[in-house]
């Protein structure tokens, strides 16, 4: 890999027979690498994608031909461009910098670059490596999950990036209680209805800002009375008789007194259901609607039910 359209040059020549060629060194003339003072290229180069990477290598007045090569392809000799990549530049060739730059830079330009010259029939060489960094992105996450209460779950977050991501996750609803898992694998056996909601899965390379991606995970479980009240109302007053149930599904609810079944659009008597509570509204309180009443409460999972009285004061 490495930037493309360039001249490369085939395998066998290394970069000590590219110099020998670019330079025309006689073969007897040793070619110099790792010189500690000359030249001198820049440290490692680190960028992000997309961004644009320098590459300077300093020189002076005793160089007499330079080069710029990505392994066995050769970028630029002197003012002459060897790559046909656009997104390859010369940038100085000057006594005293010679430096390209490539631009919109990916992660397959990454690599080792050499900076060659020729000095006094000796040439020498230097080594600079571009690393490209690139922003997390999470590419797999788990679908949101419906599941009965003690049931088990495993939630999937796979995310990529340049280096490494770090992943966690994090139960957000209904509120906020930390990191519950700092790997890809998010697993939850025996699953209560207190862990149901939105877990955030979270992936940072310090590239760029952490990418987040949320899973919501509903647990269904039977209902349960919350509150249920006996309730005192004189003769002639009006009455309210209350269930309130928690259940996923939603519970339904029916109203009893004794064996007998209330309904909707009974005279004197409504009968109002919502979500998670119902009521029953007496308009005009008499003697004959004193006693005992059952709110049963259920859904798919299952059913329970509370006594309520209603009595005279």
């Amino acid at each position: 890999m490495g930037v493309g359209g360039c001249l490369v040059v085939p395998w066998r020549c290394l970069v000590v027979l590219c110099l020998r060629l670019l330079f025309l060194v006689p073969a007897g003339v040793p070619v110099r690498s790792g010189d500690a003072t000359f030249p001198k290229a820049m440290d490692n180069v680190t960028v992000r994608q997309g961004e644009s990477a320098t590459l300077r290598c300093s020189v002076d007045n005793r160089v007499t031909r330079v080069a710029w090569l990505n392994r066995s392809s050769i970028l630029y000799a002197g003012n002459d461009k060897w790559c046909l990549d656009p997104r390859v530049v010369l940038l100085s060739n000057t006594k005293t910098e010679y430096s390209i730059q490539i631009q919109d830079v990916d992660v397959y330009d990454e690599g080792p670059y050499t900076c060659s010259v020729q000095t006094d029939n000796h040439p020498k060489t230097s080594r600079v490596h571009l690393i490209v960094q690139v922003s997390p992105k999470i590419v797999e996450i788990s679908s949101d999950i419906s599941i009965n209460e003690g049931g088990n779950i495993s939630l999937t977050c796979i995310a990529t990036g340049r280096p490494d991501p770090t992943i966690t996750w994090r139960h957000i609803s209904p509120k906020a209680v930390g990191f519950v898992s700092e790997d890809e694998y998010l697993e939850i056996t025996g699953i209560t209805k207190e862990q149901s909601g939105e877990y955030e899965c979270s992936a940072s390379n310090d590239v760029a800002a952490p990418v987040v991606r949320r899973v919501k995970v509903t647990v269904n479980y039977p209902p349960y009375i919350s509150d249920a009240k006996s309730t005192g109302v004189p003769v002639g007053q009006k009455g309210i008789l209350q269930c309130e149930a928690s259940a996923v599904p939603a519970a339904e609810f029916q109203w009893y007194k004794d064996d007998k079944r209330l309904a909707e659009g009974q005279k004197g008597v409504k009968v109002e259901s919502k979500a998670f509570f119902s009521r029953l509204t007496f308009f005009n309180v008499s003697e004959q609607d004193y006693g005992n009443y059952t709110c049963v409460a259920s859904n798919k999972l299952g059913n329970t039910n509370v006594s309520i009285i209603l009595y005279g004061e």
